[in-house]
């Protein structure tokens, strides 16, 4: 009974990974795809093909982005993007996702620098992300503060802390594994360790 139940285990531990990666790659594909794709389905109708909304939106976003480079359509997008920030409520919305995606993908990324951050009254530590180191532009006493983002474990939310410069300490470690040692519960390095040790 013990080596059917560790045989078991390790069905589960091999096989439940791939399953749910499997699940969250299929269920990305069917929403990118039916960005465009519900539009696009009831004109093709059966010569509709599964991805061709996401490579129509695929397409569309990379001429948007060459357009955005030209003279005429740039000062169009731009026209847009100045209107957007003005109009109450929806300036809020619009700045907070245009932030985000120009910290991801913009050429001052966020996320890039991995933090230890002591914990006030005690001597633990914790991981984090620089997310701005310009705070004076936010309040001017924060000048001398770094924005950082503290992931929770196996979840994705956190909190964001507003700390002294000089109590931060910027560490050489990878900001992909610093995520997912966080989110894992410190697990992922511990699973790195056997395996070398193996």
């Amino acid at each position: 009974m013990k080596s059917i139940l560790k045989n078991f285990i390790n069905g589960i531990l091999t096989i439940v990974p791939i399953i749910l990666v499997i699940y969250v790659i299929y269920k990305t594909f069917i929403f990118l795809d039916g960005l465009l794709g519900n539009t696009l389905r009831p004109y093709l109708r059966e010569d509709y093909i599964p991805g061709f909304g996401l490579l129509t939106t695929i397409v569309l976003i990379t001429l948007l982005g060459w357009m955005s480079t030209k003279y005429v359509t740039g000062k169009i997008i731009r026209l847009i993007d100045r209107l957007l920030e003005k109009i109450p409520v929806v300036k809020t919305i619009y700045s907070v996702i245009k932030d985000t995606v120009q910290s991801f993908l913009g050429d001052k990324k966020s996320f890039s620098k991995v933090a230890l951050v002591v914990i006030p009254g005690t001597e633990m530590r914790s991981l984090g992300f620089i997310t701005s180191d310009q705070l004076e532009e936010f309040y001017s006493p924060l000048k001398d503060h770094v924005a950082i983002y503290i992931p929770q474990s196996f979840q994705v939310a956190g909190f964001t802390f507003l700390i002294p410069k000089e109590q931060v300490e910027i560490i050489d470690v990878k900001p992909e594994d610093a995520m997912k040692f966080v989110l894992s519960g410190g697990m992922t390095s511990s699973s790195k360790q056997k395996g070398k040790n193996s």
